[in-house]
């Protein structure tokens, strides 16, 4: 999942940002891979995480509530990475793998061959090309 804005449910983003409900990806890079999405080596959907400290905070109610909000998943960093980025204008894109329901059904956290880490780098490296690729870049 290519993540567009991280619920923020977390500390860390308050170190760079002021309070917020949302941390949103930088807008030149999501829309030059947005575009690239078809092309990509994996499947990339585009959504929005809730991103949390801690697994134990994902309670029934929480999920929900972070489901209502318009979060897709569930992940631990995109929320401070992303106030990182805006507070320091820095090029910062978040993609999550996402390899689970909630750990609920057997072998959720199978990630494929290598551990994902094959497909990681070839999607690290597809959208490395596109980002060079893209005209007035930095």
């Amino acid at each position: 999942m290519l993540i567009r804005a991280a619920l923020r449910d977390e500390g860390t983003s308050t170190h760079y940002l002021p309070p917020a409900r949302w941390a949103p990806a930088p807008g030149r890079l999501l829309t030059a891979i947005t575009a690239a999405l078809p092309a990509l080596p994996e499947r990339v959907i585009p959504g929005r995480s809730w991103t949390t400290d801690a697994p134990y905070r994902e309670t029934p109610a929480a999920i929900r509530s972070a489901r209502d909000a318009g979060a897709d998943c569930v992940e631990m960093e995109s929320a401070a990475l992303y106030a990182y980025a805006t507070a320091r204008d820095r090029d910062v894109l978040c993609l999550a793998h996402v390899t689970n329901t909630m750990a609920v059904n057997g072998d959720d956290f199978e990630k494929g061959k290598a551990n994902g880490a094959l497909a990681t780098i070839a999607m690290t490296a597809a959208i490395a090309r596109v980002l060079q690729a893209r005209p007035g870049r930095p």
